[in-house]
């Protein structure tokens, strides 16, 4: 049985980034958000939408690889995968500043 990603968002940058977005912009992260709470992780991974795509040249502070996937027609977020938990780490309006 598959089931859907588990999210976490308790990450305090990814928290203050949010929370610091005007209402347009964070109502269309939070659509996101509700989006990823009704998929697969193969759906995820294969979601044109979304642009999940390794991150290269960053690590994640416990050595985790880091992702990179579509918000919002102008933001990214940067998360990481930790089991069946979507962790979501930062959140960039700058799509080149996701990566460096």
């Amino acid at each position: 049985m598959t089931t859907t990603v588990r999210r976490d968002l308790n990450n305090p940058v990814f928290q203050r980034q949010l929370f610091g977005l005007d209402k347009q912009e964070r109502n269309q992260v939070l659509n996101t958000l509700r989006k990823l709470s009704e998929l697969t992780w193969e759906q995820i991974y294969s979601d044109k939408g979304l642009r999940w795509e390794r991150i290269l040249t960053k690590i994640g502070s416990n050595g985790e690889n880091l992702y990179s996937l579509r918000v919002s027609h102008s933001f990214r977020a940067v998360a990481h995968r930790d089991g069946d938990w979507l962790c979501l780490d930062a959140v960039h309006p700058d799509h080149d500043s996701t990566y460096s």
